[in-house]
């Protein structure tokens, strides 16, 4: 969208996309929950982009920092400290740090490798969340938690407002940041660097420390997604570290267009609102329509959505 926009025309489409998200608030008051799901797993999707459509590092395995973040959040406030914001900070370091010391591994393998590596890893993190049963629930997930009001101010209703308003200035206020990460120069970097790695070598670009700091805060932004879906759920299961999930993930991105910093959101809502109607629709068959959507939007032609909307815009300009 950023090719055949101009800066002031873009700059007015986002904000109106953003208000329109927070004016759903008003407009579907019973489906508080839907559209906090929705940011929640927007949120997840951009944090993919960033390792995926930017680094080009591969990964099947992403689900293991949203759980890391799930259960770090849930652990603390059932521990005694249920404060939320404290929960989304804690689970953002420990993902970020977990995830540069295993960088080390991902960003020198190949990409088959990257994939097995990441497959791996989440294999043994769902296996070690199942076995210790006294800490995290095992199979029967961590239960019993119980959030204090954000800010001190706002409780956790049954209505699901105070969720949908702190997810939301929670993943705004984190896509402003990652925003202005990939428009800098090292957000550049990392175009170069997926683009021909080998000429940003011979550039004298430090791309495996760069890498690994794009997979550090990939990490650490899908932590926090994760601490959301703990903290507005009150509730933590192991398939937050399913391979389910990162595939689920991994196709809403696919689905709004990789490397466009507004795909993992817009897929997000399209993949989550489309799954929500044809669940209604077809309760016994639901997976088959949206395998049939899927499959649709797919070939009409690569990119995604946002792909399929810039080739129209580029069209009609021309």
């Amino acid at each position: 969208m950023a090719l055949v926009l101009p800066r002031r025309g873009l700059l007015l489409v986002e904000i109106l996309f953003w208000i329109a998200l927070a004016a759903s608030f008003f407009i579907f008051p019973d489906r508080l929950y839907l559209l906090t799901q929705i940011l929640i797993a927007a949120l997840f999707a951009v944090s993919l982009d960033i390792a995926l459509g930017y680094a080009g590092i591969l990964t099947l395995g992403h689900a293991v920092f949203f759980g890391m973040g799930a259960y770090t959040a849930g652990l603390l406030a059932k521990g005694g400290w249920a404060e939320p914001l404290t929960g989304l900070a804690l689970a953002f370091m420990l993902c970020g740090l977990i995830a540069y010391a295993l960088s080390v591994m991902v960003v020198r393998a190949g990409e088959l490798t990257q994939l097995m590596v990441t497959i791996a890893v989440g294999a043994i993190c769902l296996e070690i969340a199942n076995q210790a049963t006294p800490i995290t629930g095992g199979s029967d997930g961590l239960q019993g938690i119980s959030m204090w009001p954000v800010l001190g101010a706002f409780d956790f209703d049954l209505w699901g407002k105070t969720a949908f308003v702190y997810t939301f200035v929670v993943v705004l206020a984190l896509f402003v940041i990652v925003r202005r990460m990939l428009q800098s120069p090292y957000g550049l970097a990392l175009k170069g660097i997926h683009g021909n790695r080998k000429r940003m070598y011979a550039l004298g670009s430090p791309v495996e420390g760069r890498l690994r700091f794009a997979y550090a805060a990939s990490a650490a932004i899908a932590g926090v997604a994760g601490a959301l879906l703990a903290q507005t759920t009150e509730f933590v299961g192991l398939d937050t570290l399913s391979i389910d999930r990162s595939a689920a993930v991994l196709i809403i991105l696919v689905l709004g267009g990789t490397g466009r910093l507004y795909g993992g959101i817009v897929g997000a809502i399209v993949y989550m609102v489309v799954h929500d109607f044809f669940a209604d629709l077809s309760p016994e068959f639901w997976m088959f329509w949206l395998g049939l959507f899927l499959m649709a939007i797919v070939m009409i032609g690569s990119g995604g959505i946002l792909g399929g909307l810039s080739r129209l815009v580029r069209s009609a300009r021309s």
